[in-house]
């Protein structure tokens, strides 16, 4: 069973690395889309009516989607001075606290997006701007995907923790 659930870790950390990885090129559109905004704008005098939301909706979803990558690699923000006062063994114990209550929280926010997402699905609502795109459900059902994706992680650490195999902290720096 140890080994069952070890594979199942590793699995989710091979998901959560792909994400992360692929948000990447989101961001690099991002970067693209912003350029083209100010050489249309201050070149040509013909500013887009779409980069500055497109850009927006790229950004939000790189976000959300990379949060399983950073608590793969255990490089989210901490408080490295706690780690150092409180020494290793506490602060092993501080991590499982950590773990549970993210679990607890993002399973709440997972509850409380599931029915503005799924009724999105059905009915998509438009964001009533020049481009009128549906980017507020798209942003909405990425949310849940990147919720899930953060607990289905968590789970995965917690798997690491238990098994006492957790990757070095990065310190979140």
């Amino acid at each position: 069973m140890r080994r069952f659930f070890a594979c199942c870790a590793a699995a989710m950390d091979r998901v959560s690395v792909f994400t992360g990885q692929a948000c990447a090129s989101l961001l690099f559109a991002c970067i693209a889309f912003s350029a083209l905004e100010v050489v249309m704008r201050y070149g040509f005098d013909h500013p887009t009516s779409w980069s500055i939301e497109v850009t927006m909706a790229l950004c939000a979803t790189a976000w959300v989607l990379s949060v399983g990558y950073v608590t793969e690699r255990n490089r989210h923000i901490s408080i490295t001075m706690l780690e150092i006062l409180v020494g290793p063994k506490l602060w092993r114990r501080f991590r499982l606290i950590q773990i549970l209550v993210s679990i607890g929280a993002v399973t709440g926010l997972i509850l409380a997006i599931w029915s503005p997402a799924m009724r999105v699905i059905a009915r998509p609502e438009y964001s009533g701007t020049a481009l009128n795109s549906i980017q507020p459900s798209h942003l909405k059902v990425v949310l849940l995907a990147g919720c899930v994706l953060y607990v289905a992680q968590l789970f995965a650490n917690l798997i690491r923790w238990f098994q006492g195999t957790e990757k070095e902290d990065g310190g979140g720096h």
